[in-house]
Order: C-alpha cells, then sequence, then structure tokens
C-alpha cells in the first residue's frame, strides 16, 4: 500500500517502514564514521525504539561493538494501519546488528510489568549470562504497576498557573497557552509514571536475578531547560518526578556499592520527540533553539547526542563527566550563554507576523516526520510498501 503521513495535531497516525528503516540505517552511519568507543560489551536498553533509547542501542551497537538487547512496546500492522514507528525501527536495527555479526535481540511488551522484566532476566542469562550496562529510556504517560494500579501523568505547573507564549501547530499563529496547577495526587501520579521507581525495580530484579556484571553502569535520561520552561520542566509535575529520578539514581548506586554498580542520569538536549510536540510552549521554544543552534552549527540530534554523551562523557579518555548537580550533561551546548541569550532575544520579540522569518519551523517539521519514517531523502514516497 501507499503509506502517507496522517498528522492529528501532534501525532502521526502512520509510519513509513522504508523511511524508518533509513533512518536507522542513517544513524548507524553516523556512528561508524564517528569510530570506535571503548566500552561494555553486553547492554540492555529498556525503552529502544525511538529516540534517545534507539540511539543509545545504535551506539552500543556500532560504536562499542556490544551485544544488545532491547526493550519496546510497539504495535504490529493491522488491516491498513501501519506499525508503529518503534516496529519498524526495531526491525531495521535488529537487520542490520545481525547483518554484521553482532547479537541483537528485541522484546515487545509493557516495560513496567513483572512479565517483561522475568522475560529480559530468562534471555540474559541464556544468551548473554550478565550485562555490563543497562540504558532505561521509557518514556510513557501511563504505568500499571504489578499490583494492577494504573497511574496517569500530568502535564502541568505546581503553586500557580503559567501562561506563555505558544505555537499553534495548525495554522502557524502565536497565542498565549496556560498550563493549570497540579493537585497533591497529579504530583504522586506524574512522579508514579516519570519517576525512578520503575527504574529501581530494574536494578532490583536484575540484581537479584545476578545478571548484573560488577561495576556495571546504568543510565537515565533527563531534561531541565531554560529558564523560560522552568515552570514546566524544573518546577511542575514533570520536574517532580525529573527530581525523583536523579534521587533514583543515587539510590542505586548506594544501595549497588558493594558491586561497584554505578547509576547516572543524562541531562540531554531539548529535541522533537512525540512527548515534546504535546507540551505547549516547548515546539515554538525548539523551533527557535534549533534557528540558533544551526546557525553555530552545533545543533544536534538523538544519535549525535548519544555519541558524545558515550564516547567523551561516559567511557572517555578522562573517565566520567558529572557535572556539580551529581549528573551528567550533553545540554551543555543548548545551556551556552551566547545560545540562550540569542534565543531569549528573539522570544521577546517573536509572533504570528514574523514567526517563519525568526524560527526553524521547517527543520522542527522535518524532524517531526522522519520520526515517523516521512520526508527523508531518497525515497519515493509514491509507491507500494509492504507494511
Amino acid at each position: 500500500m501507499v503509506v502517507e503521513p496522517k498528522v492529528k495535531g501532534f501525532i502521526c497516525t502512520t509510519a513509513h517502514p522504508v523511511g524508518c528503516e533509513k533512518n536507522v540505517l542513517g544513524q548507524i552511519d553516523y556512528v561508524k564514521k564517528n569510530g570506535k568507543i571503548e566500552g561494555p560489551k553486553k547492554v540492555l536498553v529498556i525503552g529502544a525504539s525511538t529516540g534517545y533509547g534507539l540511539a543509545s542501542r545504535i551506539t552500543a551497537a556500532f560504536g562499542m561493538g556490544a551485544a544488545t538487547i532491547g526493550v519496546l512496546f510497539d504495535k504490529e500492522a493491522s488491516g491498513k494501519r501501519t506499525a508503529t514507528p518503534g516496529f519498524y525501527n526495531t526491525r531495521a536495527f535488529d537487520a542490520a546488528a545481525q547483518a554484521e555479526g553482532l547479537y541483537s535481540k528485541s522484546i515487545n511488551g509493557d516495560a513496567f510489568s513483572l512479565e517483561i522484566k522475568e522475560q529480559v532476566i530468562n534471555t540474559i542469562k541464556e544468551d548473554l549470562g550478565k550485562v555490563d550496562m543497562v540504558v532505561y529510556s521509557l518514556a510513557s504517560p501511563r504505568r500499571t504497576t504489578p499490583d494492577g494500579t494504573s497511574y496517569v501523568s500530568s502535564l502541568k505547573t505546581i503553586g500557580a498557573d503559567f501562561t506563555q507564549k505558544n505555537w499553534n501547530l495548525r495554522d502557524n499563529t502565536i497565542t498565549d497557552a496556560t498550563l493549570t496547577s497540579a493537585t497533591e495526587e497529579e504530583i504522586a501520579n506524574t512522579v508514579k509514571v516519570m519517576g525512578g521507581e520503575d527504574w529501581i525495580d530494574w536494578m532490583n530484579a536484575l540484581s537479584d536475578a545476578d545478571v548484573l556484571e560488577d561495576n556495571a553502569i546504568t543510565l537515565a535520561y533527563s531534561y531541565i531547560g531554560p529558564k523560560l520552561t522552568y515552570p514546566i520542566y524544573h518546577e511542575g509535575t514533570i520536574g517532580r518526578a525529573k527530581q525523583h529520578l536523579a534521587d533514583s539514581a543515587i539510590a542505586i548506586t548506594e544501595n549497588m556499592r558493594d558491586k561497584g554498580i554505578k547509576a547516572y542520569v543524562s541531562v540531554n538536549k531539548a529535541l522533537v520527540t512525540q512527548a515534546s510536540s504535546a507540551i505547549p510552549v516547548v515546539p515554538l521554544y525548539l523551533s527557535v533553539l534549533y534557528k540558533v543552534m544551526k546557525e553555530k552549527d552545533i545543533h544536534e540530534g538523538c544519535i549525535e547526542q548519544m555519541y558524545r554523551l558515550f564516547a567523551e562523557k561516559v567511557f572517555g579518555t578522562e573517565g566520567i563527566q558529572v557535572e556539580a548537580d551529581g549528573m551528567l550533561h550533553v545540554d551543555d551546548w543548548e545551556m551556552r550563554e551566547d545560545v540562550q541569550k540569542e534565543v531569549m532575544d528573539i522570544w521577546e520579540q517573536i509572533n504570528s507576523d514574523n514567526l517563519l522569518e525568526l524560527a526553524d519551523t521547517d527543520g522542527y517539521w522535518l524532524d517531526f516526520y522522519q520520526m515517523f519514517g516521512f520526508k527523508m531523502d531518497g525515497i519515493d514516497y509514491s509507491l507500494d510498501v509492504e507494511v
């Protein structure tokens, strides 16, 4: 069938299998061209199908020569409905890894569940024995805990409402958007979904099953952002969850001190993802940031970020590069003083009339469509493809 993008607001309901494959192969090529990294050889990536999780798996496999197990939660195609992009991404990754003689196994299911944890543990025991790195990169709005209770996260402020400029993606206008403040229950539920509790559960399960190498490392990913978005990311419900994630890294390291296992949070750059597209204010900030960073030739996507994280910040010659807050930072270029000054100078003057001039809206939409395998160079999207 011919597959076209079907966009509803900030969601695309279709994915192109050939485009997704090309996207994955392009990331693999980037890693290969940038050279080998001396790092772990048996890596588990929890949340491996898109974004930073996929880029982490690609960097581990094709940069470090690691055997990888990826956990994902994606749907296969059904009738005229395409599979989700993560399904096509994972299929392309597995094929590319196996073609180069790299061990690769992907497990599709709910990473929050005990069933998937047990399946992963059994796979590690049977195939790898133990793993020496665990990447935790889950991004989900909902979590069902092992006792059957479901929690839903909320994108809200804490204490007071927040109003700021917002880009209406449908009609290219800029108006104000307001995020309302959360209840205590909404805050607690967001921490349950997006905090570090499940990361701790994973690490405990792996440790109890004796499938973690001594001195293994585990990473989880976060975002802080500029003061402009503090009411959303840093001080809102998401911020409370991200603080819990940071506290969880400390707890994991302390609890597993006897095995030398260390946990770190990496604070990454703002990028177009399925999650960020849904957050008011953020798409406008992203499009302005893209313009500034591209003009300075320091813009990075997921694969560039993860390669730099592993090659320079974690497994580089100078050892692990933790900042004063105890976390790794590959948002350092985004948060440079000159970058943020230019972003805020544009922010003060941007409006519906000059949006296309002052922001990289084309770059934003290109990243959005390419997440789903569309607008990739060299693909004839008028051709039938097998979904």
